[in-house]
C-alpha cells in the first residue's frame, strides 16, 4: 500500500519585487526521502525551503502536510528574541524529559547552551538552530546550509546522524562530501523551474549538464527555424498572402516563445593575476611553540613553505588554526622558536568573518572607497590589477546586477558577500593568497571557478577549510592540528591525510568524536583494517555505510551513557514517573539500534574481507 507524501505543493507561484521566483511549481516529499537541493546562488534555494516550512506564503499554489507529520527547518539566520540563552532556545519546544537531546546535540555539534545569545556568534547561534531541529526529530527535516561554520568533527557527527535518521529531509549546501554521502534524490531549482532526479548528489553534475546540452541543441534548431520561416515571410508571403496566415502566425509564436526563453546565468568572470614573483622561500618556522592562559596551542612546530606550495590547515574550531597562519605570515609573534619570511611577498587576505565588508555600505562604495582600488579623480572606476574598470562593469563580472550596485552589503546574501570579498581580493596583484574558509555559502559553480583559478595561480596558497572536496582538490600539503598543541604535516589533501594517519595506526578521521570534543575509536568495533588485495568490491551504498558505521555506534554509546546516568538518580521514579518511563523508553530504544548497528557493521566488514 503506498504511503501518503509528507509535503505536497500544488501549481506554487511566487514573486518578489516584480520578478517572478517560481511559476506553476509542483513537488512532493515521501517518506524516507533523502534530497539534496541545489541551484546556483540566488536561483531560490532558500525561499523554496521557506515555502515548504510554511514560513513564506505563495501568490498562487496549495501546500499540504499529511495530518501527524511534524515539519521542522533550520534557517541561515535563526531568530532568537525572547531567550537568554542557547540552550534556553534550543530546548524550547521539547518535553523537559526530553532535553537531554540537546545536550547530546550540542555535545556533538559542539555549542555551550549557557552562552548567552546576546554574545554568541552567528555561528554558535546556527550550531544551536541545529541542535535544537536535531533534537526534535520531526518527520520531515528542512536544513539550509547545515554544515556552514561547522568543522569536520562537526560534519561528522552530523552526518552520522542524518545517516542513522529515520526521518526524511531536504539539504541546501555547498558542501559536495556530505551532499554525496547523504542524499539519494536531488532537486534542482534552474531559472524557476524545479527538476527531480531519483539519484543522489554525485550524479547531478552529468545529469545538469545533458540538460543544457540538450537545451542548447533545441535552442539551435529553434533559432535554425525562425530564420528559415522569416526568410519565407520577406520573399514569399506577398504572393500567397491569404492561403499563408497560418504558417506567419506560427512564426510570430515561434518567435515570442523564443524571446521569452530565459537565458541561463553565466559563471562570475573571476580572474587571478599573481604580481611580481617572491623569493623562493615564502616562511620558514623552526620549533615553535604558542600558548593562550595556559592552553598550549602549538608546541614545538618546524615547516618551510616555498613558492608556489599549496597548503591547507586543518583541524577542530579553536584549535588554533587561525593562529598558526598569523604567526606564519608574520602578524603574531610565538612564544618560542623562531620564524622567517621570504622577501617581496604581496599577500591578499580572504577572512573567514567578512571584516573587509561595512554591512552599512553599498556595494559600489565598498569597492571605490578601498584605497588600493580607488582610481584619482575618478568616483565611477575602480583599478583591477593596475587598470582601470567601470565599478559597475566590474560588479557584473561577479553576478551583481546594477540595482544591487547601490544597495547595501547587509542586503546581500551570504554567498553575495563572499563573492563580492572575492572582487576585492581579485582585483589586486598578490603572489600569497590567504584563504579561511572561502567556501562558506559560495554555490558549486563558483566553487569549481575558484578551484580552477587557484591551480592556475602562480603563488602562494594557505587555505583553511572544512569543506574535504575542496581541501581534495587544492591543497598539495595539509598542516592537521589534532589539539594539545600537535600539529602535522602530510603530503596531499584530506583523503590522502586520512589514509596516511591509518596507516601510521591512527584515526583515519573524525567521524568517531567523543563528547569531551577529543576523537576515540568505539571500544566495541575496531576501525576497519586496510583493505587487502581481492577483497569484495561494496556498491557505493555499502562502502559509505561501513565507513559511517563507527560514528553512528560512537554516537549511541555516548547517548546509553547518558541516558544511564539520568536513570541512575535514586528518586526520579517516585518524583516524575513519567521522565522515568520516556527515559527508560529511549533507552531500550537506542540499545536495541547499537545491537543492529554493530550486527550491520560486522555482516558489511566480513562481506568487504570476502
Amino acid at each position: 500500500m503506498a504511503r501518503a507524501p509528507l509535503l505536497q505543493l500544488s501549481d506554487i507561484s511566487l514573486t518578489f519585487g516584480g520578478e517572478p521566483v517560481f511559476a506553476d511549481l509542483s513537488l512532493v516529499v515521501q517518506p524516507g526521502d533523502r534530497v539534496a537541493l541545489v541551484g546556483r546562488n540566488g536561483s531560490g534555494k532558500s525561499t523554496l525551503m521557506k515555502v515548504m516550512a510554511g514560513l513564506v506564503e505563495p501568490d498562487q499554489g496549495t501546500r499540504v502536510v499529511t495530518p501527524g507529520i511534524t515539519v521542522g527547518y533550520m534557517e541561515q539566520d535563526p531568530q532568537m528574541e525572547g531567550f537568554t540563552t542557547l540552550g534556553e532556545y534550543a530546548a524550547s519546544g521539547l518535553d523537559p524529559s526530553e532535553s537531554y537531546k540537546v545536550e547530546i546535540a550540542g555535545e556533538g555539534l559542539k555549542f555551550d547552551p549557557a552562552r548567552p545569545i546576546a554574545t554568541a556568534s552567528g555561528g554558535e547561534r546556527r550550531r544551536a538552530a541545529l541542535a535544537k531541529l536535531m533534537a526534535e526529530a520531526p518527520e520531515l527535516m528542512l536544513l539550509d546550509e547545515p554544515t556552514n561554520h561547522l568543522d569536520i568533527e562537526a560534519i561528522a557527527w552530523l552526518e552520522a546522524e542524518l545517516s542513522n535518521t529515520r526521518a526524511a529531509f531536504v539539504l541546501i549546501s555547498h558542501d559536495r562530501a556530505f551532499l554525496r554521502a547523504l542524499t539519494r534524490a536531488t532537486l534542482w531549482i534552474d531559472r524557476g523551474a524545479v527538476r527531480r532526479q531519483e539519484t543522489g548528489f554525485d550524479g547531478f553534475e552529468a545529469w545538469r549538464d545533458k540538460v543544457w546540452d540538450e537545451e542548447d541543441m533545441q535552442r539551435h534548431k529553434m533559432d535554425r527555424k525562425i530564420k528559415a520561416e522569416g526568410r519565407w515571410a520577406v520573399e514569399g508571403i506577398s504572393a500567397r498572402r491569404k492561403r499563408n496566415q497560418g504558417r506567419l502566425r506560427a512564426l510570430q509564436e515561434l518567435r515570442a516563445e523564443r524571446s521569452s526563453q530565459i537565458r541561463r546565468q553565466g559563471t562570475a568572470a573571476m580572474a587571478l593575476e599573481s604580481g611580481a614573483k617572491s623569493g623562493k622561500k615564502v616562511a620558514e618556522a623552526e620549533g615553535i611553540s604558542k600558548a593562550y592562559d595556559g592552553k598550549v596551542i602549538l608546541r614545538d612546530f618546524s615547516i618551510k613553505i616555498q613558492r608556489g606550495d599549496r597548503v591547507a590547515f586543518v583541524g577542530p574550531n579553536g584549535v588554533g588554526k587561525t593562529t598558526l597562519l598569523r604567526m606564519l605570515m608574520g602578524q603574531e609573534a610565538p612564544d618560542s622558536g623562531t620564524i622567517s619570511l621570504g622577501t617581496n611577498l604581496l599577500p591578499a587576505v580572504f577572512d573567514q568573518a567578512r571584516a573587509q565588508l561595512d554591512p552599512e555600505m553599498s556595494l559600489w562604495d565598498s569597492l571605490t572607497g578601498d584605497p588600493e582600488m580607488r582610481v584619482s579623480g575618478k568616483a565611477d572606476q575602480v583599478l583591477v590589477r593596475g587598470q582601470p574598470r567601470h565599478v559597475i562593469g566590474y560588479l557584473k563580472d561577479f553576478l551583481f546586477d546594477e540595482r544591487q550596485a547601490r544597495a547595501p552589503v547587509r542586503s546581500l546574501s551570504g554567498g553575495e558577500k563572499a563573492r563580492l570579498l572575492l572582487a576585492k581580493l581579485m582585483a589586486k596583484e598578490s603572489n600569497l593568497l590567504v584563504l579561511d574558509e572561502p567556501t562558506n555559502d559560495l554555490d558549486i559553480e563558483t566553487l569549481d571557478l575558484l578551484q580552477e583559478l587557484l591551480d592556475d595561480y602562480d603563488g602562494t596558497v594557505l587555505l583553511v577549510s572544512h569543506d574535504r572536496d575542496f581541501l581534495d582538490r587544492v591543497a598539495a600539503t595539509t598542516i592537521a592540528m589534532e589539539g594539545d598543541g600537535r600539529a602535522t604535516v602530510y603530503a596531499g589533501g584530506w583523503s590522502d591525510y586520512q589514509a596516511q594517519r591509518a596507516e601510521k595506526g591512527g584515526a583515519a578521521d573524525w567521524n568517531s568524536v567523543s563528547y569531551d570534543g577529543k576523537r576515540k575509536a568505539p571500544e566495541k568495533v575496531p576501525q576497519p583494517a586496510a583493505k587487502p588485495a581481492g577483497r569484495v568490491k561494496l556498491s557505493f551504498t555499502e562502502k559509505h555505510r561501513l565507513d559511517a558505521l563507527p560514528g553512528i555506534i560512537a554516537t549511541l554509546e555516548a547517548e546509553i551513557t547518558k541516558l544511564e546516568q539520568f536513570l541512575d538518580a535514586p528518586d526520579l521514579f517516585t518524583k516524575d514517573p513519567v521522565k522515568f518511563r520516556k527515559g527508560t523508553e529511549a533507552l531500550v530504544e537506542r540499545q536495541k539500534a547499537l545491537a543492529a548497528a554493530e550486527e550491520e557493521w560486522l555482516e558489511l566488514e566480513a562481506k568487504a574481507e570476502g
